[in-house]
């Protein structure tokens, strides 16, 4: 594609722009249960308003527009209010917890370089569980990752593992509230004492939890102390563009104190153009999420966030206690927030995600590793409240197992779906996300070209098929797959690959059928 030459007219680019989006999830429904957090249509308007109002102006340079720096200053301020911070807190708006997790990285390693020169190698520990983001940050930093396993029954971080891997070199140490995979609070004040005991830092990653357990705590549920009150923790990052529902990308980040702040920052004058100083990973940024995510919070308010909460936590207890009752469904761990980790010791859940899709339902799968089994993640939202009976009565029939309105364990004659005819295009079922991205495959329902019983799907392609589809992927997609494993690069040509000319290609040198939606020319 090349800049037309001459100007499209403003009707046909908004028609373009929206045809565009036609196989996007439709999150406006309640039955997308992953990516997108709803507030309602007063508030998405209160967010647009303030992020138009704030779209040109320039964050960079705040004597040139000192609003945003204003902005800044109040929406860390509330963030870590809430978060029970002190009044030597300070903290940034970031992007998205990606950079405030880059930040504490960072951070915590120029804090040594300068603190504690003799470290070469600088190593920070991570529990299995821990988001991949502290791995980019660690690639982009030159930091060694130590990962240590979890607890297999609760996914929570275990302090004794944790102990027993700090070495000479260790910098930071790290814990989630909560782990986004299982959706729990690591032991926090546990991690907090080892870190004093060692004069390590302690990075709390709340990017996902962070803004709404303090409510879930309000409302009853018990959740553990995680915030900056907790004597060791050193640091902790909160997104606002989840569960406060500002307008992406809107996190922050937050230290104990301004000494070890400073060490975020970047300062360069060795060049002949203006003097650069950015406290953030961004230079040049648009106030438009600062100012969407101010307004944001206080349109909402503190009792608004309250009944949002109130909403998600009813919804999340039906959910897990509809998922335990289904034969063959098992949780993993026990939510403390409103993310759901299931699945399955006698059905693919990958099955199970193909037939939700299906029934008009977008969920998450997640690939096994380190002890955690292959399953279905389910984000649960307020939005969603009103469907967690419908979306149970979908499980049920998805995965096999509907036992009508029975005691668990009772199988209801004549509601098992029935098997529908088997078509190429059925045979790559979109599962909408899965191998980590917008458009994963399920290789549910055939291999070869021969039907196979719903009751015994095929979990994933055969080992040979993955083999060659990594081996083509290699050499024609030129994307850096050759360090992964064959069932890592395949995810990712499921996930983000397959509508580019080269994937087609590769798919139809194994032998499968493209799809006609979603792998056309372009």
């Amino acid at each position: 594609m090349k800049i037309p030459d001459k100007g499209v007219a403003k009707q046909e680019l908004f028609e373009q722009l929206e045809s565009y989006r036609a196989h996007d999830v439709n999150w406006r429904t309640g039955r997308t249960w992953a990516y997108v957090y709803d507030p309602g249509r007063e508030a998405e308007a209160v967010i647009k308003q303030a992020f138009a109002m704030y779209l040109s102006e320039n964050a960079l340079d705040p004597t040139a527009f000192p609003s945003t720096l204003r902005l800044e200053n109040e929406v860390v301020a509330m963030a870590a209010a809430h978060l029970k911070g002190d009044d030597q807190v300070v903290g940034n708006f970031t992007s998205g917890g990606t950079e405030s997790l880059l930040l504490a990285v960072k951070t915590a390693r120029d804090y040594y370089r300068a603190k504690h020169p003799q470290i070469r190698v600088p190593e920070m520990i991570l529990p299995v569980t821990a988001h991949a983001a502290f791995h980019k940050a660690a690639h982009l930093l030159d930091v060694k990752p130590v990962l240590v396993p979890v607890d297999p029954g609760t996914f929570k971080a275990d302090v004794d593992e944790v102990r027993r891997a700090i070495t000479p070199n260790t910098i930071l140490l790290v814990g989630s509230a909560v782990s986004y995979a299982h959706g729990v609070v690591d032991p926090i004040c546990e991690l907090g004492q080892l870190a004093l005991e060692r004069g390590v830092l302690l990075h709390v990653d709340a990017c996902i939890g962070g803004f709404l357990l303090p409510y879930f705590r309000r409302l009853g549920a018990p959740v553990p102390d995680f915030e900056l009150n907790v004597p060791g923790v050193t640091s902790i990052s909160m997104d606002l563009h989840k569960y406060a529902f500002a307008a992406k990308g809107a996190s922050v980040v937050l230290y104990r104190s301004r000494d070890l702040r400073r060490h975020q920052i970047y300062a360069c004058a060795h060049w002949t153009g203006y003097t650069v100083v950015n406290a953030t990973m961004q230079s040049t940024k648009s106030g438009g999420p600062v100012a969407a995510a101010w307004a944001v919070l206080r349109f909402i308010g503190d009792d608004g966030y309250l009944e949002l909460a109130r909403q998600a936590l009813e919804a999340t207890r039906k959910v897990s206690e509809g998922i335990e009752r289904i034969d063959g469904l098992r949780l993993l761990g026990r939510p403390e927030m409103n993310l759901v980790a299931f699945t399955s010791d006698t059905v693919s859940v990958f099955h199970i995600i193909d037939e939700m899709k299906e029934c008009g339902w977008y969920v998450q799968p997640q690939l096994a590793f380190e002890g955690s089994k292959e399953n279905i993640h389910l984000s649960i939202n307020p939005a969603s409240a009103g469907w967690v009976e419908d979306f149970l009565a979908d499980l049920r029939t998805a995965g096999g197992q509907d036992h009508g309105v029975g005691e668990p364990g009772q199988r209801g004659e004549g509601n098992v779906r029935q098997p529908r005819p088997v078509t190429d295009e059925r045979r790559y079922v979109r599962a909408d996300a899965g191998h980590g991205g917008r458009a994963g495959y399920g290789f549910a329902r055939t291999h070869g070209g021969h039907q196979r019983s719903p009751q015994r799907p095929f979990s994933s392609p055969a080992r040979a098929t993955l083999g060659r589809i990594h081996e083509l992927a290699v050499r024609s997609c030129g994307c850096g797959l050759h360090s992964l494993s064959p069932r890592q690069s395949a995810a990712l040509i499921a996930g983000y690959a397959w509508s580019c000319n080269k994937a087609r290609g590769a798919a139809q040198a194994v032998g499968r059928p493209t799809h006609p939606d979603f792998l056309r020319q372009p």
